[in-house]
């Protein structure tokens, strides 16, 4: 079964995650104010970041990076900036 919350990345009412994703404190915030296609938008994100980066998750200060971008993008609205990455022209 869908819920719906208020989504802050998004502005508005969309489908809320499932289930927690990210643990602890922040986890909860994500669950709870973040929907599911603002999380897609950030998944893709970080897949650019980790490729861009050569980050490795085991390496607890590229995971420290990577949260800190999170929380940015999602909450902050800055979007990740990716070295040699140039967005498609809006058309």
């Amino acid at each position: 079964m869908s819920r719906t919350i208020f989504c802050t990345y998004l502005e508005r009412e969309a489908e809320g995650l499932d289930f927690q994703l990210y643990p602890g404190e922040l986890g909860k915030r994500i669950y709870n104010d973040i929907s599911k296609e603002a999380w897609a938008l950030w998944q893709a994100k970080q897949t650019m970041l980790i490729n861009e980066k050569k980050l490795n998750m085991m390496n607890p200060e590229h995971r420290k990076l990577l949260e800190q971008e999170m929380v940015s993008f999602l909450f902050d609205k800055k979007d990740v900036h990716i070295e040699g990455y140039t967005p498609p022209e809006a058309e």
